[in-house]
């Protein structure tokens, strides 16, 4: 079955050992400037255009619906607007702030991580998209804004119990931002998904203004649309919500829609600095049927570590030379 093939190919591109090498090179990030960053990652990009990406069992979605309309705009990038949708099939479309939790393992991080995204349109291409305005985790992360960043969220709990919940803790160590709930899955329906909020919104993945730097970052995912075809309905009514200080600002008081899906989820994601772009759903399946894994290369930590090692050199020959003329002038 292709469901095994694509699987089975995305996790051979995740390898342990590469992932613990990124993590360990993340400790110099601080003296290498974003650009060179930017730079380096984009040439890995072009040896290896995509990064194996796991989501693992039961991922889990709260979805609330905007109440401050004006602020959650001001967060999209250029060229975006709010846009009504759809979770499951048959749902009244409405402008969703949505808070994802759940652990993943890729070509490049492994751990747990909470995203916060608005539901909008590209209006250059007209595909619904996932904005990520925020995000959480307790393993390093990438973004234009910041570059390869450390854990923010070290300690962060994404789990389930032996009685059938799941369970989330998660908190900003620099901010009172926290998301924590238990949920028991006990009562939830499978229920198929709307297709334009799952295949077409993960076909123009954007990050929104405070992540996205100087211009929008738009990325697709690469994987069959079986992938989204269904997920768990939980009630609203076993929701045990702790605490969301997380963009509460932007929020009706209580969700609207939860979602979980009880299965791994395998797709490839674009390196950073490289985009598909697919246009349809169609194109989408194509491009996901068509993956050579025997071809595709495993994301690399040589040219990041070669050029971490160079930028330190030069960051430290700078520092070197002001305090040579600092000496000098007194």
């Amino acid at each position: 079955m292709d469901t095994d093939r694509f699987a089975k190919g995305t996790e051979r591109l995740v390898d342990p050992v590469t992932v613990g090498s990124i993590h360990f090179l993340q400790q110099f990030v601080g003296l290498v400037p974003r650009g060179v960053q930017r730079s380096l990652l984009t040439r890995s990009s072009e040896a290896s255009p995509y990064m194996g990406f796991v989501v693992e069992p039961y991922a889990f979605f709260l979805f609330y619906e905007v109440a401050d309309q004006q602020r959650a705009a001001a967060l999209l990038p250029e060229g975006f607007r709010l846009c009504k949708a759809s979770v499951f099939e048959g749902d009244r479309p409405a402008v969703y702030a949505v808070f994802g939790f759940f652990r993943v393992h890729t070509s490049a991080f492994w751990g747990a991580r909470a995203e916060c995204y608005l539901m909008a349109e590209d209006m250059r291409t007209g595909l619904l998209s996932w904005v990520i305005v925020d995000y959480l985790s307790d393993t390093i992360s990438y973004d234009r804004a910041h570059g390869l960043r450390a854990p923010s969220a070290p300690r962060s709990v994404v789990t389930t119990t032996c009685d059938g919940r799941v369970l989330v803790d998660v908190q900003d160590a620099e901010s009172p931002a926290r998301a924590a709930f238990d949920v028991p899955l006990e009562g939830a329906e499978m229920r198929p998904l709307d297709r334009r909020f799952w295949v077409e919104g993960n076909l123009s993945v954007g990050y929104g203004r405070p992540l996205s730097a100087d211009e929008a970052d738009v990325f697709s995912l690469t994987f069959l649309p079986e992938e989204m075809a269904c997920a768990l309905d939980v009630p609203l009514d076993g929701l045990n919500l702790e605490c969301l200080t997380w963009h509460a600002d932007l929020l009706v008081s209580r969700p609207a829609k939860l979602a979980c899906f009880p299965f791994a989820q395998h797709v490839l994601s674009d390196s950073p600095g490289r985009a598909s772009g697919y246009a349809s759903e169609r194109e989408l399946a194509r491009a996901a049927h068509a993956v050579d894994f025997g071809g595709l290369r495993a994301f690399s930590v040589g040219s990041v570590r070669t050029g971490m090692l160079a930028g330190t050199v030069l960051t430290a020959g700078v520092v070197a030379a002001l305090a040579a003329a600092l000496i000098r002038r007194h």
